[in-house]
């Protein structure tokens, strides 16, 4: 039996243009030797879907750690493919956007999708402001949180939107409201091939899922480990049982809520605080770019510190109102600049290192 992974959907497209199998392989070589940055990772990512391997070397974005490679199934991809394109009701000849790198594995799922679900795919230069022909309506696209803030008054483009990367920030949660294109958040890592839960955030009807809460996608189990962390069995996506560092209020066995890290949990005086948490409070009050952290306190084992990114320390104390008695930041540091990670997020640890 011929795998998926070898196989092209024959309505599939690629910026206008029909590819077949073979087709699609000069385009990669051509990508390569002659393409801008973004078109040689496309061209050396689809060398490896295209050569004889089962697998494919990814590496993860390094957030929540050291940067490091997986080895993927490609029947797994397909297998993910299909089930976001079941969960999103995704058909044949589907216009589909990307402006995602295709150098990680969100990026790289993109482009499977539109190859296996048969779906015409515009794959654009990455960048904080994707430039499209805004002419064209587009029926799934994927997008970081600061894409869709640029992006969002020209949304009326795009009718299913799936955003990720990094935790969706409530004032943009609040903006959407008013677009007609329907928003979900994703949940996922490189290890699960993208996502595997999903919540809706805007244009909610009777019956929709509170917009707390993750529900996971068909044929994935979920539980959690002593620590409260979220453990994921999904056979289609990994033959392993995944163990996560993220801490979950589990509501059913198909919906979840986020809570935060557990290597970022912050113990302040028998308090358990999650930077996360009163991050989200606080992003619709700081423009800049922040993260709370701790420091080692004589008294309270560690304390709560904000660290900015800014010359100097312009925050009122009236942005803190609201939060509770110990998620009020003790200390406030500043830096010039963040460290981030090569996919763009805050790399926290080489950060903090700085002060």
């Amino acid at each position: 039996m011929t795998p998926e992974y070898n196989k092209v959907h024959n309505r599939f497209k690629l910026n206008n243009h029909h590819y077949n199998f073979n087709d699609l392989m000069e385009v990669a070589y051509s990508f390569v030797k002659e393409g801008e940055p973004f078109e040689r990772a496309l061209g050396n990512f689809l060398l490896d879907w295209l050569d004889n391997n089962d697998f494919l070397i990814t590496q993860t974005s390094g957030s929540t750690g050291s940067p490091k490679k997986l080895k993927i199934k490609k029947q797994h991809m397909v297998n993910s493919a299909i089930m976001t394109g079941d969960f999103f009701g995704l058909e044949p000849g589907n216009t589909v956007l990307s402006c995602l790198p295709s150098n990680f594995i969100a990026g790289k799922m993109m482009i499977i999708r539109a190859i296996i679900l048969g779906m015409e795919l515009d794959l654009i230069r990455p960048s904080a402001f994707p430039l499209i022909d805004y002419e064209k309506k587009y029926d799934f696209c994927a997008m970081t949180p600061m894409q869709l803030k640029n992006f969002l008054k020209y949304s009326d483009n795009l009718k299913i939107i799936i955003v990720g990367g990094s935790k969706v920030p409530q004032s943009l949660v609040d903006d959407m409201q008013h677009v007609k294109a329907n928003v979900y958040e994703t949940f996922g890592m490189t290890e699960t091939i993208t996502h595997i839960a999903v919540k809706k955030l805007n244009n909610f009807k009777d019956g929709d899922i509170s917009n707390a809460h993750f529900k996971v996608l068909p044929d994935i189990k979920i539980s959690q480990d002593k620590r409260g962390c979220l453990v994921i069995d999904a056979p289609k996506l990994s033959d392993d049982i995944i163990v996560t560092n993220d801490i979950i209020k589990l509501h059913d066995d198909h919906s979840f809520e986020w809570m935060g890290r557990y290597d970022n949990v912050i113990n302040s005086g028998g308090v358990k605080l999650h930077p996360e948490r009163i991050e989200s409070k606080l992003r619709s009050r700081i423009d800049e770019q922040f993260f709370i952290a701790s420091e080692d306190d004589d008294t309270l084992g560690s304390r709560l510190i904000l660290v900015l990114e800014s010359d100097a320390n312009t925050l009122d104390e009236s942005v803190f109102e609201g939060l509770g008695k110990f998620e009020v930041p003790k200390k406030i540091y500043t830096l010039n600049k963040f460290i981030q990670t090569k996919s763009g997020k805050i790399h926290r640890k080489k950060t903090l290192a700085l002060l």
